[in-house]
């Protein structure tokens, strides 16, 4: 499967040697093989630019950057891409503060700098993985007449539709019909 991933960090070598990473091992989860397209941009207002013109399967972030935090750069991404996946890459210790930003940008994990090879490209197709799981989950509900999660837009309603609402990890949640 091709994936288009954006990636943010103010040093350069870190971006480089994630284009290393990415393009030389394997990207797998299960049986699925990810072949990964990398943009890298080391200023995040660029990377919000590029972002408000292609789409994207997984953009990843740096915590701590000059010019803008990763959560609030996370954030503005999502509001341009929100069926992106979002990771955050940091040394920055405080957990705390790691937290709060799964909550306000919906980030699927945090990945440890300095990472781990592997631990980074499981992250990596467990995260895009997710993000397939997700769509397919919204494009089965709406063909069943189930709506669309808050937000989304509407399907058309079924003749007898079956009680649902969206669960806070996107899946589709039946609820007993009332007699």
């Amino acid at each position: 499967m091709n994936s288009r991933v954006l990636i943010v960090d103010d040093e350069e070598s870190i971006l480089s040697a994630l284009r290393r990473v990415l393009r030389i091992a394997p990207c797998t989860y299960g049986r699925l093989r990810y072949h990964l397209d990398v943009e890298t941009f080391s200023s995040p207002m660029e990377a919000l630019k590029r972002a408000a013109e292609t789409s994207f399967d997984l953009i990843m972030s740096d915590y701590r950057m000059p010019e803008m935090d990763g959560v609030a750069f996370l954030s503005r991404a999502r509001e341009l891409q929100p069926d992106a996946a979002r990771l955050v890459l940091s040394g920055y210790a405080d957990l705390d503060a790691i937290m709060r930003a799964f909550d306000q940008a919906q980030i699927f994990r945090f990945v440890a700098k300095p990472w781990n090879d592997y631990i980074l490209l499981s992250t990596i197709a467990e995260a895009l993985n997710h993000r397939d799981i997700l769509l397919e989950n919204r494009q089965l509900a709406q063909a069943a007449g189930l709506g669309a999660p808050a937000g989304g837009s509407a399907a058309s309603p079924a003749a007898e539709p079956q009680p649902a609402r969206w669960g806070a990890d996107g899946s589709v949640i039946a609820e007993p019909k009332a007699d």
